[in-house]
């Protein structure tokens, strides 16, 4: 039932925003018909845009008064529309109501009015488990298994609650909660969280944060209220309303007290009112969201450009946004007398080609892009889950895993080739081992690789004083060396879910405007509880595109320089608009005071100012960054 009021209030404002449409498109018309002097009925033309475009804003400004005493800009809209009405300015009145609607249908296409990342988190969060008890295992909700329950997870499936592996060894993928690439080998003893998936092996577990207290409850309250405390801008027309409408109503009343005329007071009322100020922010925004889009960028939120010029730190998940989130071999390794490297990297290819692990995979493709040479026959293949795999390749056992496969088969491994290895793994790499006939024959060097364009984007970053922080959920010493080559000083390692929320929380403590960049489900709770989300739209899951406000639609990362001097360049425009709106009122106010304007005249320079507000925000339609 809930799903389907929520698309039928979709459908209502999508309905909505197309009647608001067709309303302007036909008072735009008979308004430049009444211009025009045509008027085959027997009332004004203009009155069709009074009655289409002023009621409602009469209507809206009257139930704000009553209902909260809230004065905003339609205030004086409605004072001007009816008071020009009232002495036949039928024209003036049609255009200024016009004019607002206008503004505000612009301000309503800029908006974003709901996300649906946290109902998608809901669907992640797993419904059934095994539980096993007086030795028969039976399905039962997963919200009703009890702390200290015996649980099983089968290969393939989502653990159900939060707990400790009893029995059995597996790998599990854990990028819903720390966004890592890599999936992490499990066995006795070992944590695991809701959420994360079991890659292989069947394993028992011990249930120990169940119900709210599992880790996918946790995050689904982290997003809930990182959103909660994101307010949205106030347009600068309303903010100033109040002033606008006091100023407005006493200089209306001392001309017409001065000089007698109500024509005068009916002028200052109509040039007084805000149309270039209301159509200076929305006019501007909606033009850089279009320059954003051939950019690559949707902007899902219409004030998220006004908070993004004022950021001061970008914060980077690292995996799937900083690199490509895939390993890739990197290293081919042979310390075998008459075992050349490039035939190491076909016998392990062979021996891995059957294999369900990242690792196994990753291996067999990257030797297919690398080389010709087909994968020699694999027989009597097996996986051992947490340490490897075992086959026959050409008539030879081999060994293909982690050092405790190694360790457990009795294979020696030396101390030159551990002081090699740790080098690479220093650097955040992972290393497979290979055994042929019992003997250590080499290893292979898999590595999360690096985004070409990343080095370049954050030194452009820098350039316009915004400091790059890396928060990533990998060790520290992938993080490290990742921070190194792309000349970020500030990094935050082994983050899970709620440390990126309290880093993004402590630097806003410090009065710091925070963007928050990621991919992956994990980061769903910082990108809302930033003052800008950008998502990878591409790479990234569909939970981190909807708790963001920007989503990178193809992950090009190197056009975020663009998008961060972008959204400086359009709040320097909505400055000059606003600047250029308020000295065009100023001038319009002293010659309606003077009676050099009339009510019409007043409208149509009102009309010019617009025009020109309009005129400078489309230049940003085709700026570019030099």
């Amino acid at each position: 039932m809930k799903q389907l009021m929520k698309k039928l209030e979709s459908l209502l404002e999508k309905g909505g925003t197309k009647k608001d449409i067709t309303l302007l498109v036909i008072s735009g018309i008979f308004l430049i018909l009444s211009l025009t002097g045509w008027n085959p009925l027997p009332f004004d033309l203009a009155w069709i845009s009074i009655i289409l475009c002023g009621i409602p804003i009469i209507l809206e400004a009257i139930i704000g008064l009553v209902t909260a005493f809230d004065i905003k800009a339609d205030v004086l809209v409605s004072i001007a529309l009816i008071a020009s009405v009232c002495i036949g300015e039928d024209f003036a009145a049609g255009e200024v109501a016009f004019i607002m609607q206008l503004g505000g249908l612009l301000e309503d296409l800029t908006v974003a009015r709901a996300r649906a990342g946290i109902e998608k988190l809901v669907h992640l969060t797993p419904q059934t488990a095994r539980l096993i008890a007086d030795g028969t295992e039976k399905i039962v909700p997963a919200e009703e298994v009890p702390v200290d329950a015996l649980l099983r997870v089968l290969p393939g499936e989502t653990v159900p609650v939060d707990g400790v592996i009893v029995s059995g060894q597996t790998s599990v993928n854990q990028a819903v909660m720390t966004g890592e690439s890599l999936p992490v080998d499990k066995t006795v003893g070992d944590e695991v969280s809701s959420g994360t998936v079991n890659q292989f092996g069947a394993f028992e577990m011990r249930a120990t944060k169940v119900g709210e207290d599992s880790s996918i409850q946790r995050m689904i309250r982290l997003v809930q209220s990182a959103d909660a405390g994101k307010a949205k801008i106030v347009g600068v027309a309303d903010r100033w309303a109040t002033w606008i409408v006091v100023i407005a109503l006493s200089a209306a009343s001392l001309t017409w007290l001065i000089s007698g005329e109500i024509i005068r007071a009916v002028t200052i009322l109509v040039v007084f009112c805000p149309c270039a100020l209301v159509l200076a922010t929305p006019t501007a925004i909606m033009a850089a969201i279009g320059n954003a889009t051939k950019h690559g960028f949707l902007v899902r939120e219409g004030d998220a450009l006004e908070r993004l010029a004022s950021v001061t730190k970008i914060t980077f998940d690292k995996t799937g946004t900083l690199t490509y989130g895939t390993p890739q071999v990197i290293k081919v390794v042979s310390i075998a007398d008459g075992i050349a490297d490039t035939e190491l990297y076909r016998i392990c290819a062979s021996t891995e080609q059957f294999s369900e692990h990242p690792l196994g995979k990753a291996i067999v493709r990257s030797y297919k892009q690398d080389n010709d040479a087909e994968l020699l026959p694999c027989e009597n293949f097996q996986m051992l889950p947490g340490r490897g795999v075992c086959a026959e390749v050409g008539g030879q056992i081999i060994l293909a895993g982690n050092l405790e496969m190694l360790t457990e088969n009795k294979i020696d491994v030396s101390g030159a080739v551990l002081a090699q290895v740790n080098q690479y793994l220093s650097q955040g790499c992972t290393v497979t081992y290979l055994a042929v006939s019992e003997r250590l024959s080499g290893y292979i060097v898999l590595s999360d690789t690096m985004r070409e364009e990343s080095v370049g984007m954050i030194d452009a970053l820098k350039d316009l004083n915004v400091q790059p922080v890396l928060l990533t959920g990998d060790n520290e010493r992938a993080a490290s060396a990742i921070s190194t080559q792309l000349h970020i000083e500030e990094l935050h390692a082994d983050c899970l879910p709620e440390d990126k929320l309290n880093w993004i929380d402590a630097y806003q403590k410090k009065d710091e405007a925070v963007c928050m960049i990621g991919d992956g489900v994990n980061d769903a709770p910082a990108l809302k509880k930033a003052n800008v989300g950008i998502a990878m739209g591409g790479v990234g899951s569909d939970i981190a595109v909807d708790a963001a406000d920007i989503a990178l639609v193809d992950d090009e990362v190197k056009e975020l320089p663009h998008l961060i001097a972008l959204s400086k360049r359009m709040m320097a425009t909505i400055k000059l608009n606003m600047t250029f709106s308020m000295t065009l009122n100023v001038i319009a106010i002293i010659l309606a005071i003077i009676g050099t304007l009339n009510p019409v005249v007043g409208a149509l320079v009102h009309n010019a100012g617009s025009v020109l507000v309009i005129i400078n925000s489309a230049l940003l339609l085709r700026w570019r960054k030099k």
